[in-house]
This record gives C-alpha cells, sequence and structure tokens, in this order.
C-alpha cells in the first residue's frame, strides 16, 4: 500500500485510518455492483491493492461487513461499507539483539530454548524486536541467515507470546528441513501444562475436533463443524484444587498435532479454559480463583510447554528436554493448593 492519508481524494470511495499502525480501509459497494463476485468488485474499490493482495487478505479474515468476517472472496458482493484491515508493515529483516537465553542445547544443527513469558516467536505487527529471533541472531550470528524465511529465520515451530517453555530452532538449512519434516509428520514429543478454570468431567481423555479460523472474530481459532483441520489432544489431570467442588486442575496436556492455540481452544472447548486466557477465557472462575489472580497479578493464559522430544535429525541421537513451571505458574498452583 502506497497510499497515506495525504494523498486520498475527499471524494475518493475508498476511505482509510490508522489504528495502532494497522491500515483500515472502507469501501461502499453500491446497489448495482451487488451480485458481482466480492474480491472483483472490491479490487475496483482498493485499487492500490493487488488482487493477489486482497485475496490474501480477505483469506486471513481480514475483511467484514455489518460486523461479519468474510473469509472468501468468491463470495457474491452486497451493497453496505465494507472494513478491511491491513496489518502494519514489519522491518525487512529483524535486527539481532543481545538478550539473554535459557539454553537447554546446543550444538551446529539446532538450538533449544526455554522461551520465557512476553516474549514472541518472531517479529509481527506489534512486536517488531524483543522476540526470539532476534535474541537467536544476535547469540547464532550469520549461522542464522535467511534459515526458513528473513522474518523467521531458524524458526520451526513457535510458542504464543504469554506460553512459557520448550522451543527448538534450527541452525542449517538441512536441521531446518529435517525438522520441519518431523513436526509434519508429527514425530515429536510435546507436552504441557495447564492449570485450567474448573475441572476435565474425566481423568483422562482425548479430545477431537476440527481447528480453523474463527467465523466471527479473525483473531480467534475456534473449533469449527466443517473446514479447518484435524486437532487432536490428550490430557491427564493432575491435581484438582478445591474443596467441595472442582474450582481450578493442573492438566498435563500432550498433542499430536500442533494447530495455532489447540491447548487453548480444547480446554475452553470442554468448558475450562486456561485461567488468565484473555481470548479464550469465556465466563469467570470462582471468586476465590479471581481472587488469587488477582493478588498474584495473573493476566496471561497458564500455560507452559514442559517437554519436548524427538530424534535429533542429522545425529541420530534421542533428545528429550524437560523445563519447571515457570514461577509465576508455580505461585499459582500452590496459592490454589492453599485455598483450604
Amino acid at each position: 500500500m502506497t497510499s497515506t492519508p495525504d494523498d486520498i481524494d475527499d471524494d475518493d470511495i475508498a476511505s482509510e485510518d490508522y489504528d495502532g499502525g494497522i491500515q483500515i480501509l472502507t469501501a461502499d459497494v453500491e446497489t448495482g455492483e451487488s451480485g458481482e463476485r466480492l474480491d472483483r468488485v472490491l479490487a475496483g474499490h482498493f485499487t492500490d491493492l493487488s488482487r493477489a493482495r486482497l485475496q490474501a487478505l480477505i483469506a486471513e479474515g481480514r475483511l467484514s461487513i455489518d460486523g461479519k468476517i468474510i473469509t472468501d472472496g468468491k463470495h457474491k458482493a452486497r451493497a453496505g461499507t465494507y472494513t478491511l484491515s491491513i496489518p502494519a508493515p514489519v522491518a525487512a529483516k529483524p535486527e539481532p539483539q543481545d538478550i539473554p537465553l535459557d539454553i537447554l542445547f546446543e550444538d551446529e544443527h539446532l538450538i533449544v530454548v526455554n522461551k520465557p513469558v512476553g516474549m514472541a516467536a518472531h517479529p509481527a505487527p506489534g512486536t517488531r524486536d524483543g522476540t526470539l529471533v532476534n535474541a537467536l541472531l544476535f547469540h547464532c550470528g550469520d549461522t542464522l541467515s535467511g534459515i526458513g524465511g528473513v522474518l523467521r529465520p531458524g524458526i520451526v515451530h513457535r510458542l504464543d507470546k504469554d506460553t512459557s517453555g520448550i522451543l527448538v530452532a534450527a541452525k542449517s538449512d538441512i536441521a531446518h528441513r529435517a525438522l520441519s519434516e518431523l513436526f509434519s509428520r508429527h514425530d515429536i514429543d510435546r507436552e504441557y501444562k495447564a492449570i485450567v478454570r474448573g475441572a476435565p468431567r474425566y481423568m483422562s481423555g482425548t479430545v477431537t475436533t476440527r481447528i480453523g479460523r474463527s467465523h466471527h472474530d479473525r483473531k480467534k481459532m475456534a473449533v469449527l463443524r466443517a473446514g479447518g483441520r484435524e486437532a487432536i489432544t490428550h490430557y491427564q489431570l493432575e491435581e484438582v484444587y478445591g474443596d467441595t467442588k472442582p474450582l481450578a486442575a493442573l492438566l498435563t496436556c500432550r498433542l499430536e498435532t500442533g494447530r495455532t492455540h489447540q491447548i487453548r481452544v480444547h480446554m475452553a472447548h470442554l468448558g475450562c479454559p486456561c485461567l488468565g486466557d484473555p481470548v479464550y477465557g469465556s465466563g469467570a472462575p470462582a471468586k476465590e480463583v479471581q481472587a488469587i489472580l488477582k493478588e498474584l497479578d495473573f493476566n496471561r493464559q497458564a500455560l507452559h510447554a514442559g517437554l519436548l522430544g524427538f530424534i535429533h535429525p542429522i545425529t541420530g541421537q534421542k533428545l528429550k528436554f524437560k523445563a519447571p513451571l515457570p514461577d509465576d505458574m508455580q505461585e499459582l498452583a500452590d496459592a490454589l493448593a492453599d485455598m483450604y
């Protein structure tokens, strides 16, 4: 997008605004345009966007009308005001930053770290530096350059910014390809610790659904009846907190697949979302639990990637790494255990 607010004419059909670095475009589709293919109609309004770019933004859920998100440009256009949000640009190339890393393993091919809460895996709109990529570029130097893409060098999988725990990154092209294949085949052991509201009905179980982008909120993932991708999570109830009824619980969750926000979505689907989850934590926990969260100032999803195991893609060595609960989750678990 090359236009700025200064070079948009007052009578231009497409108007724009900026919200926190995100560019907001609007277009008023007339009645005479109704029934035509939507992406073709909007291409005539958003003339600074290529057709391919427009289609990609629509597929990402960045187009809406009357508050309803549209994800398929093949839909028929209807009269009304369409809103398109364009993410803020990020730097062409991340800069190395001297950020301390908790390194669990490293050789010439890969590095395994225990990522802290608050660190994003790679640069993105709203998080342009201070990421794991910035730290890895400083620590590993030129060995990471270009591996896996300019913006995500070395990154094979990711953890949410406010999910702590173990993450592996590649330091060579051959390791990146091989690790990517391991994750694609789900030939990786991944266990998470989650502290949730209430407790699942059964001591252990498996959640199998399809997960995809929410039809109502493009920033969220959701369990879908159709579409999306298969997602499988195995869980084990480790501890229940509460006297006469379960107010919260500690679970071990093992991933068989690795979809975006999978555990957070699946726990919410079971009716016991991760405590502190700002996106999927619908419904308030018990007053006693609320008081603990407030006292500890705990305001992120209580989720930690505590175990990662795989076969070293180059040496064939069996590797398994464990990371204990971070301080904030351990304090939360201790406070919940001391409720009564």
